[in-house]
């Protein structure tokens, strides 16, 4: 198909999905539970044949169950064709899929089917397969076409608006976007393509872009009331739970990030106990990051808490075994702790893995002083309590 056009990104919504009625989505096998592809025992829906002489195996044939389950109020033999056209699309088979929608929209108009429910999803699935075919424009015909039959009907608005941003009619999508969002604050690939297209009309139209848009439409109460409480499904359920995860890691990342430079901001000013309460929150938060422990084990330091410093860079060395200011700064706990063994040891690694690490080079020649010193204590020690 022509007109071919570079696709925005899509997701949250579930803007290239061909819709699906209540009898579909729920559990069991029901027309939503789309079943995978044929078994081995059939290919291109012909059988194959063992050998002669040999004994066949039990090959189940190819489940087709998905093509006898109820599509909204379509007669049987129309759903069948609607199914099919959901099984292909699902397998990537977009153009196949394209051809079944039509043929089912087709039968419906011979058949004086007007059921605007059915139609609406015909027509946004067959726009589905007009996008993923790089169709935009007949995309958005068959999308508009839908939402005369069902005003409001939220894939047809997200695909319409997709296509739209696909050819750069930037004011067009921005209405469409808007008007999703209003039916669904939730769906996240219009609240990313609505940031993502103000910038473009303001850098295109500069501070008047507002004036220049269509007419934004208001979306009644009841239709978002109805969306509302509207059945989820188990796909759309996965698909929200997955949404607010990603929002949930966004946030504790901005605050991670906003805790962390506070407390790097405490530490250059020598606020060493308010620094180590903005790492310990870090780690309340977020505690797979190696950094915030040897942050953290700089206040301990700094604090004379030698054993919790310690502690830290322990952590630290877990997450990544090789880090040097981790070995460096357990040196220095070692040293406060008065082993200048285990802190010789971790100032050696410090130094094999980097040469070039004066600060251990410097540290590591005043605790050999040291372990040399404490040596010869020890043996005057006992020198003395032996004379005794």
């Amino acid at each position: 198909m022509g007109n071919a056009q570079e696709k925005p990104p899509s997701g949250g919504g579930g803007g290239s999905r061909p819709d699906r009625t209540a009898a579909q989505t729920g559990s069991g096998r029901t027309a939503g539970k789309e079943p995978g592809a044929p078994g081995k025992g059939a290919a291109n829906g012909t059988g194959r044949f063992p050998a002669r002489g040999a004994e066949e195996p039990d090959c189940p044939a190819a489940d087709t169950a998905y093509l006898d389950a109820p599509a909204g109020s379509l007669p049987p033999h129309l759903a069948r064709i609607k199914n099919e056209g959901n099984h292909l699309f699902k397998h990537g088979q977009f153009g196949e899929a394209l051809d079944k929608y039509s043929q089912a929209i087709e039968a419906c108009a011979e058949a004086g089917i007007s059921s605007p429910e059915d139609l609406c999803i015909l027509y946004s699935n067959r726009a589905a397969c007009y996008f993923k075919d790089g169709n935009s424009t007949d995309c958005i015909q068959d999308c508009t076409k839908a939402l005369d039959l069902l005003p409001y009907s939220l894939k047809p608005l997200l695909r319409r608006a997709m296509a739209y941003e696909s050819l750069e009619r930037y004011r067009k999508a921005y209405v469409d976007y808007k008007t999703v969002l209003q039916i669904d604050a939730g769906v996240q690939a219009a609240q990313d393509s609505v940031h993502r297209i103000t910038q473009m009309l303001i850098e295109q139209d500069g501070p008047s872009w507002r004036e220049k848009l269509p007419e934004i439409p208001v979306v009644p109460l009841s239709v978002q009331q109805q969306h509302r409480e509207k059945p989820v499904s188990m796909e759309q359920a996965r698909a929200r739970a997955a949404r607010a995860a990603q929002e949930e890691a966004r946030r504790k990342e901005a605050r991670v990030s906003l805790l962390k430079q506070e407390g790097n901001d405490l530490v250059k000013r020598c606020h060493f106990h308010d620094a180590l309460h903005k790492y310990s929150e870090c780690i309340a938060i977020r505690g797979d990051e190696c950094a915030l422990y040897t942050n953290r084990a700089i206040c301990l330091l700094k604090l004379s808490r030698f054993e919790e410093a310690k502690q830290d860079c322990d952590a630290a060395l877990l997450l990544e075994p090789t880090n040097k200011k981790a070995f460096y700064r357990r040196a220095l706990a070692h040293k406060g702790l008065q082993d200048y063994l285990l802190a010789s040891s971790d100032l050696q690694e410090v130094l094999q893995l980097d040469p070039n690490v004066r600060e251990a080079e410097e540290e590591l020649l005043v605790v050999t002083g040291l372990l040399r010193q404490s040596l010869m204590e020890g043996g005057a020690h006992t020198a003395r309590t032996l004379q005794v």
